[in-house]
C-alpha cells in the first residue's frame, strides 16, 4: 500500500522522498525528463510494478518524469493517512489502475473520546468519486471513518468484482450493512470487521452469504456481540476451502469451534469463542486433538473466559505460534507461565495486567524471541495501586527478551532506574509506549521527575521511530528528545511539560517528525509558532486542552496557507479566545467542505 507523493519541481532533477500529498495536476507535466529510458514505458511500468515498499516507490517516481508516469501507472495500492489531506478526485487523477485503497480519518485521539462523533471523515464522498474512476476496486481498508449501511450498500453494488473490507474503529453502520456486503459481493475474500461502533441488530448476516461464494479466505467478526446463526456460519466455512483467518465472537462456543476446525485445513489465525462451557476429561481430550490438527496456525487470539480447566487445550497448538493475543483472557501468573512454557517461537504478545510481575517473569523466561509486546490495563479505573504490572516485570521481560523492539505498556508506578535498564537491555527499540496511568505521577521510590527514564530512551534507542511518555516530565524530558530522537517519527504527549520550550526543543530537533499528538499540556502560542518551518513536512499536529488561543492559529493559518488550521469549539459558553481543540494537517485539496459547525478551518 502506498503514498501518494509530491509534484515535482522543474528545477529539480532528483529530490529525497518525502511522505506527503500533493495535487495531481501539477505533477506530470511540470517537469523535464532528466533522464533517457532505454526501453519501453511497458517494460518499465512492470519493472516497477515489483517495487513493494512505498518509500522505495515515493523515491521512484522523484528521479524523472518518464519514471514519474511509469510509476504512476503502475501503482495498484494507495494509502492515504488523512482523508482531508487529498481529495478522492486528486487521488483518482493521479492513479488511474489502483486496485487497492487504505483510508484513515480522524485523529487518533478520538480513540480516547476526545474528538465529536459527528466530526467527519465520511467514506461516502470517496465511494462515489471511485464508482467512476475504479469500478475495478478490489479493496478497501478504512481506519477511523465514519461508515453508513447506504455507503456498505453501495460499496456492494457499484463494485462488481469487490474482494476485500477491512473496518477498523469505524462507527455509523450497523450488522445490515453487513448483509448488504454479504449479500452482494460475489468474488469476498477479506471481511475483518475490528473494534468498530457498530449497532448489532443480531448476527442473521451471517445468513446472506450465498451459497456459490467459496472464496472467502479471511473473517473476522470478533468485535461482535450478539449470537451469531452457527448453521449459516459452519456453512460458510465449510464451503470456503481457503480459509486461513477465522476470528469468531465470544458467543462461539468450543464445542461450535471444534465442527468448524474440521472444515479449516489450512488456518494460520484463529481468534477462539468463549471458553466457558462445562467439560469433562472426554471432551478436553477432543479439543486437544482439535487443536493439535492446526498445523500451520502462527497466530491465536480470543480466549474469552479461560481458566485453568481449559487453557491445556490449546497446549498443542502453542508450538508453532508466533503471535499470542490475550488481551481479552484474564490470566494469572501461574496460568499465563504454564500456556508460555509450550510457546517457544512467540514474537509478538499482547497480555491484561492481571498476569502481574510474575506473569511478566514467566515471558522473559520462556520468550527470548519476543519482539513486540503490549500489556493492557484490564480495569484502567481501578485506582488500588498494588494490581496490574509494575516496573518489576518490564525489567524482567528486558532481561530475557533482548530483540523486543515494540513495547505498549500501562501500568500505575515507574522509577527512572528501571526505564534506564530496559534501554540497555533492549536499545533496538523502534516504538516505546510508556502509560503510567496516575498523571503526573513522579518515580514512586526518588519522588523525582521521570526525564531521565526518557533520557535514556532516546539515547539509547537510536532506532526509535515512536514514542508515548507519561509521569511527572519537565522541559528536560523535550530537550532529550529533540537533541538525541533523530529517527523519530510520532510523539504523543500528555500531562507532561514545564513550559512552551519543551514543545519547540521537540521541532527544532526531530527533523523527521510526522505526526505530533499532545493533550493537557502548558504550551501556547510560542510553542505553536515556533513549528512554522516544520508542519509542511508533518502529517498532522493535534493539541487539545493546552495554552494555545484563537489568535495563535490565526497567525498560523495566515503564515501558512497550505496548512488547514482546524479548532474545534467545545460547549457553548465556553472561552471563545481559547482554542481547546487544534488539528493541523498538510492538504493539497484546500479546506474541507464537509465541516460541522463547531470546527473553524482558519
Amino acid at each position: 500500500m502506498m503514498l501518494l507523493q509530491p509534484s515535482m519541481d522543474p528545477n529539480r532533477k532528483r529530490a529525497k522522498s518525502v511522505d506527503r500529498v500533493d495535487s495531481v495536476d501539477s505533477g506530470s507535466e511540470s517537469f523535464e525528463s532528466t533522464r533517457k529510458c532505454g526501453f519501453p514505458d511497458e517494460v518499465l511500468e512492470r519493472v516497477l510494478s515489483l517495487i513493494d515498499s512505498h518509500k522505495d516507490r515515493s523515491s521512484v517516481s522523484l528521479v524523472c518524469k518518464d519514471w514519474y508516469n511509469a510509476e504512476r501507472w503502475s501503482r495498484r495500492d494507495v494509502f492515504i493517512g488523512n482523508c482531508y489531506s487529498v481529495s478522492p478526485e486528486i487521488v483518482a487523477a493521479r492513479f488511474p489502475r489502483v486496485r487497492s485503497v487504505t483510508l484513515k480519518g480522524k485523529p487518533r485521539f478520538s480513540d480516547f473520546n476526545l474528538v465529536p462523533e459527528d466530526w467527519g471523515a465520511d467514506v461516502h464522498p470517496w465511494l462515489s468519486v471511485f464508482s467512476t474512476a475504479y469500478p475495478f476496486l478490489e479493496e478497501l481498508r478504512l481506519k477511523r471513518m465514519a461508515v453508513t449501511d447506504e455507503s456498505l450498500e453501495f460499496l456492494a453494488t457499484n463494485f462488481h468484482g469487490f474482494k476485500a473490507l477491512s473496518l477498523l474503529s469505524c462507527d455509523g453502520f450497523s450488522t445490515d450493512g453487513l448483509k448488504a456486503i454479504a449479500t452482494h459481493c460475489k468474488n469476498l475474500t477479506e471481511l475483518d470487521i475490528q473494534e468498530n461502533g457498530i449497532d448489532d441488530l443480531g448476527g442473521h448476516w451471517l445468513s446472506c452469504f450465498p451459497e456459490s461464494l467459496t472464496s472467502l479466505e479471511v473473517l473476522n467478526f470478533a468485535s461482535l456481540n450478539s449470537e451469531v446463526s452457527f448453521d449459516a456460519l459452519e456453512k460458510l466455512v465449510s464451503r470456503c476451502k481457503s480459509l486461513r483467518v477465522l476470528k469468531v465472537n465470544r458467543n462461539v462456543s468450543l464445542d461450535q469451534l471444534q465442527k468448524l476446525l474440521l472444515h479449516c485445513p489450512l488456518l494460520m489465525e484463529l481468534g477462539t469463542g468463549t471458553f466457558m462451557q462445562e467439560l469433562i476429561s472426554g471432551p478436553v481430550t477432543e479439543f486437544k486433538t482439535m487443536f493439535s490438527n492446526c498445523k500451520n496456525l502462527v497466530t491465536l487470539s480470543g480466549l474469552w473466559d479461560a481458566t485453568p480447566l481449559y487453557l491445556p487445550v490449546i497446549y498443542p497448538a502453542c508450538a508453532s505460534l508466533t503471535f499470542l493475543n490475550l488481551s481479552y483472557a484474564t490470566l494469572r501468573s501461574d496460568e499465563l507461565a504454564n500456556l508460555l512454557a509450550h510457546c517457544k517461537s512467540l514474537r509478538r504478545l499482547w497480555l491484561l495486567d492481571t498476569v502481574g510481575d510474575k506473569g511478566l517473569e514467566a515471558v522473559g523466561s520462556c520468550c527470548p524471541l519476543l519482539e513486540e509486546l503490549r500489556v493492557f490495563p484490564a480495569d484502567p479505573f481501578d485506582q488500588e495501586i498494588f494490581l496490574g504490572v509494575t516496573e518489576s516485570g518490564f525489567v524482567s521481560v528486558s532481561h530475557g527478551c533482548p530483540k523486543l523492539r515494540y513495547v505498549l505498556y500501562f501500568c500505575r508506578q515507574m522509577t527512572n532506574a528501571a526505564v534506564a535498564t530496559i534501554a540497555r537491555n533492549c536499545p533496538d527499540f523502534t516504538h516505546f509506549r510508556l502509560c503510567i496511568m496516575n498523571p503526573g505521577q513522579p518515580d514512586y521510590l526518588t519522588k523525582e521527575p521521570m526525564d531521565d527514564a526518557f533520557g535514556s530512551v532516546v539515547k539509547t534507542c537510536t532506532k526509535l521511530q515512536r514514542l508515548a511518555i507519561s509521569g511527572l516530565l519537565t522541559d528536560r524530558t523535550f530537550e532529550y528528545i529533540g537533541k538525541y530522537a533523530k529517527n523519530l517519527e510520532t510523539l504523543s504527549v500528555a500531562f507532561a511539560g514545564s513550559s512552551d520550550l519543551g514543545m519547540e526543543s521537540v521541532l527544532k530537533g526531530c527533523m523527521k517528525l510526522r505526526k505530533l499528538e499532545i493533550r493537557d499540556c502548558p504550551f501556547g502560542n510560542a510553542a505553536l509558532l515556533s513549528g512554522l518551518t516544520k508542519y509542511e513536512s508533518m502529517r498532522s499536529l493535534w493539541m487539545s486542552a493546552c495554552n494555545v488561543t484563537m489568535n495563535g492559529c490565526r497567525a498560523l493559518a495566515k503564515e501558512k496557507p497550505r496548512l488547514n488550521v482546524e479548532v474545534m469549539r467545545d460547549e457553548e459558553g465556553s472561552d471563545d479566545s481559547q482554542a481547546h481543540k487544534v488539528y493541523v494537517y498538510r492538504s493539497v485539496a484546500g479546506p474541507r467542505r464537509d465541516a460541522p459547525p463547531f470546527v473553524l478551518t482558519l
